[in-house]
């Protein structure tokens, strides 16, 4: 990615973001900070052009110089707009325009839309996904032979396998992370609640991760944010078994937040369902801060492990465990 593509990049993520037109101030705000690093602007000032019309997708498009540019834009746009799930009229609605400034041929851009609208789409009650190797399998506790453990310690490994592989998603060369980690944490506190007799659904999980200044949109502008400030290669989706990525700095960065945002959440929540969700949304917070405290404390002594899960790591076997699909 050219330099000069920077900011219109940027400009297209927070538009796509903005889409719905249901953001909280805090979530603008934290967009402002984002985008702010982004651009080397004033992100706030980003936020209300935007909010105004005054920053438009023709605009922003028609700064982008080289059809590569344009594709990564829209397809980090799709990112954004399916963080939150399915999305609603104003966002499909803004992916149809932009397409149309990008005058981009599909080229497989309907497969990749189509891909992330399946990870919407993805069942919450759904197996976990695993990161062992094609043909290797995680012992499981109640399995012969293996010596029961406590339920506590149950749960303590499953949150940090999936934090293992959030990392490791981050240091793949195709830059699907921010689509994929969020139904992987999305699916985790649900196996957490329903192991406490909790029955969620993904509105209550998504307020969640809100209290816990975690949102969807918020995580995926993050990660974008990382990507194109380490330079970005190729493609998301429409590579997915394949590319090759710049900014080697940034991923790593980039794995170390995704661990150390899902070990902490996958703690805080484990807390807050064996409490019957009767903590307070500042007790919460300090649940979390915490245990993200805690991860960072953890995260130099599990880099290796989180390197070595990435080089054996069957994305193709990932995203069809999340879709609830049989991967063989």
């Amino acid at each position: 990615m050219q330099e000069q593509d920077r900011e219109p990049i940027s400009a297209i993520c927070l538009l796509a973001a903005l889409a719905d037109g249901e953001r909280t101030p805090e979530e603008q705000e934290q967009f402002a900070r984002i985008t702010e690093r982004l651009g080397g602007t004033d992100g706030s000032e980003l936020v209300a052009r935007a909010q105004r019309g005054e920053l438009t997708v023709a605009e922003a498009a028609g700064r982008l110089g080289s059809r590569e540019s344009r594709r990564t834009a829209y397809e980090m746009a799709i990112a954004m707009i399916y963080a939150d799930g399915e999305p609603n009229p104003r966002e499909r609605d803004f992916l149809s325009e932009l397409k149309r400034a990008m005058e981009l041929s599909d080229d497989g851009l309907e497969a990749i839309q189509r891909e992330a609208e399946s990870l919407a789409r993805a069942p919450l009650g759904g197996p976990t996904p695993a990161a062992a190797p094609p043909g290797k399998s995680t012992p499981r506790p109640s399995q012969a032979g293996i010596p029961a453990v406590s339920h506590d310690a149950a749960l303590d490994t499953m949150i940090r396998q999936q934090a293992l592989l959030a990392g490791a998603l981050e240091l793949l060369p195709q830059n699907i992370a921010a689509v994929v980690i969020i139904p992987i944490q999305m699916r985790l506190v649900y196996r957490i609640g329903a192991d406490y007799g909790h029955k969620l659904d993904a509105a209550q999980i998504r307020d969640l991760l809100g209290v816990l200044g975690i949102g969807a949109a918020g995580q995926v502008l993050d990660g974008v944010a990382r990507r194109i400030l380490g330079g970005l290669g190729r493609g998301m989706f429409g590579r997915v078994l394949g590319g090759v990525m710049g900014g080697t700095a940034g991923l790593v960065a980039g794995a170390g937040v995704s661990f150390v945002t899902t070990y902490a959440l996958g703690q805080a929540a484990k807390q807050y369902y064996a409490q019957g969700r009767r903590l307070s949304q500042a007790d919460l917070r300090e649940l979390f801060a915490r245990f993200r405290a805690e991860a960072e404390a953890l995260l130099p002594r599990v880099q290796q492990e989180i390197q070595a899960q990435s080089r054996h790591l069957d994305l193709g076997r990932v995203l069809a465990s999340i879709r609830g699909a049989p991967v063989g």
